[in-house]
């Protein structure tokens, strides 16, 4: 039996006319809108291109299908993500415990304004999740906390920096998605971010006191 090919996720061609831009950018406002309020399920290219108001072949000259509409918010919402952790996490003049607390604060707050679209996004990543683009996207800031783990703690070994990294972004990412499903007020959202950022960064200061101490160690051995 043959594998089933993954729909072509690409745009088919990129704007280069101020009325192309504006053309496209009324396409993703209108995707916004439909996928918030249909669902994944009944989003439709003919339910864009009627929010948008153009017609559905100006739309095809873009999109080649409701994948690769869907695969562009998705990858829109990747980089942003993207672009956030390394704003905050390179932020070379802030302790590495401050710019953890920041991060988890603005993290979580972004996930719960973004959680309705995000969650429909879920929904319809079988559409685009397989494609190669995807993949591409994916991994384009894969390595943004193992950056800041090893400036954190540049005496400790590779497995524990991999190890420290991988926790504090699953934990970002599974402890946001879980919590974003409910409708929360600002103050709880802020409570909570509190809360998980001090968890965050009581483990990663035992992981820098550790660190230290290994120097001081090895400093001790050179020396002797």
């Amino acid at each position: 039996m043959t594998s089933r090919r993954s729909p072509s996720v690409t745009s088919r061609k990129q704007p280069r006319q101020a009325r192309s831009n504006d053309l496209v950018a009324a396409v993703l406002d209108a995707a916004v809108q439909v996928l918030a309020k249909e669902g994944a399920q009944r989003f439709t290219t003919a339910r864009v291109a009627e929010r948008a108001g153009v017609s559905v072949g100006s739309l095809y000259q873009y999109f080649p299908n409701k994948a690769a509409i869907l695969f562009r918010l998705q990858s829109d919402e990747w980089r942003r993500t993207s672009e956030l952790l390394r704003s905050l996490l390179e932020e070379a003049r802030s302790p590495p415990l401050m710019r953890l607390r920041q991060l988890t604060h603005a993290f979580l707050h972004s996930e719960c304004e973004e959680a309705q679209v995000r969650m429909a996004l879920n929904d319809a990543a079988p559409l685009y999740r397989d494609a190669p683009e995807a993949a591409e996207v994916r991994n384009a800031g894969a390595n943004i906390f193992e950056i800041f783990v090893r400036n954190a703690l540049p005496n400790a070994a590779a497995d524990v920096q991999l190890l420290a990294a991988d926790l504090i972004r699953t934990t970002l990412s599974q402890v946001g998605s879980r919590f974003s499903q409910t409708p929360r007020a600002q103050a709880e959202i802020a409570a909570y971010a509190d809360a998980l950022a001090d968890m965050l960064c009581a483990y990663l200061e035992r992981l820098m006191t550790q660190d230290r101490a290994e120097l001081r160690t090895a400093t001790r051995v050179s020396v002797g």
